[in-house]
């Protein structure tokens, strides 16, 4: 969608502008002129370098998708780098906005990211709302826009606390289900908005300090508003940073938790078997070895009738004492763990 327009912007409103070339004639000292940009390309911007005195790294800027927020200042204007933020199907989504101000002229570029709100919801409709607020200057204008995307930025905020939060609750309902990658994802959408809020406040803190000539004193008091957004954002998404990295560490315990009581059962059901066996092997090698026909032959035939039941008192003994001693031997190996000096600091 690659669209450009421009507009006259007087006190009576917007009066829109058919061709470049007029619009670079209603350019004076009394009114300015809008020019409004969006998905636009190199050839496009680069029709404003000659009426505007536009540098060209500034046109390869708009171009570079790759670009932090940022306030370049030139003898005729002063360039802005923004990022509009939006936050849709655990995504975390940024639309480049960049703008040229002057003493009589705005140029807004935007529309860059594919599925970028920003031509739909943003720089036009903002401008189209607030008709009596902007035509004071451009100042005033470039106000409206940075605050329309500033405050678009809490919806992406509040998806990213509903996503913490939720992840949260996942991993202490089922630790083991739980993907670890959500929470890498999450932590990376934070650290790109903390980078994005962080360099759009130094741009915010510069025009406080009325570092931008095409900014009039009286306006900058308006800016503070939105520098003071941006701070609580930039609090907001440390807290939630920290957040990410606790809810890691309770994943890493839980897990390890659930871990040491499968190790724990599976010990228990080890130990259990190995009593069993340790009972049952000497009974076991009684019986290869003087098995009932054996032993019938060593009491004699006729003595069979009591010779089984004999042999039988006798493996129950000897497996009852094999358990007794196996179950003294365990308690005196605890007793002597518990007194150990280790376990008594």
């Amino acid at each position: 969608m690659n669209l450009k327009e421009y507009y006259h912007v007087t006190s009576e409103g917007l009066q829109k502008i058919p061709s470049l070339k007029e619009a670079v004639a209603k350019l004076n000292s009394e009114t300015y002129v809008w020019f409004d940009y969006i998905d636009a390309d190199r050839n496009d911007l680069s029709e404003l370098i000659e009426p505007l005195g536009i540098h060209p790294l500034s046109i390869e800027d708009c171009t570079d998708e790759n670009q932090v927020p940022k306030m370049d200042d030139f003898s005729t204007y002063s360039f802005l780098v923004f990022n509009a933020i939006y936050y849709k199907d655990t995504s975390l989504i940024t639309d480049e906005v960049d703008i040229f101000i002057g003493k009589n002229f705005i140029v807004t570029v935007s529309g860059y990211s594919e599925n970028s709100l920003m031509p739909l919801i943003g720089v036009r409709g903002v401008v189209e709302r607030n008709i009596q607020g902007i035509t004071q200057g451009p100042a005033w204008m470039l106000h409206k826009i940075l605050d329309h995307v500033v405050d678009q930025m809490a919806d992406a905020i509040d998806g990213l606390e509903t996503e913490i939060d939720m992840a949260e609750e996942a991993i202490l309902e089922a630790p083991a289900t739980f993907l670890p990658s959500k929470l890498l994802y999450l932590r990376r959408n934070l650290l790109s908005l903390r980078k994005i809020l962080f360099h759009e406040r130094e741009v915010l803190t510069r025009i406080s300090r009325n570092e931008c000539d095409w900014i009039p004193k009286k306006t900058t008091i308006h800016y503070r508003d939105i520098y003071d957004h941006l701070s609580n954002y930039l609090e907001m998404t440390e807290s939630y940073r920290d957040n990410v990295n606790s809810l890691m560490e309770l994943y890493a315990s839980m897990l390890n938790n659930k871990m040491a009581r499968d190790s724990n059962q599976t010990n228990a059901s080890v130990r259990r078997l190995t009593l069993i066996t340790t009972v049952f092997m000497p009974l076991t090698l009684l019986a290869g070895i003087f098995g009932m026909s054996e032993w019938s032959m060593m009491t004699g035939t006729e003595n069979w009738r009591k010779a089984y039941p004999y042999f039988g008192v006798i493996m129950i003994i000897i497996g009852s004492v094999n358990y007794f001693f196996i179950k003294w031997m365990e308690k005196r190996d605890i007793k002597r763990l518990s007194q150990s000096p280790e376990n008594m600091q």
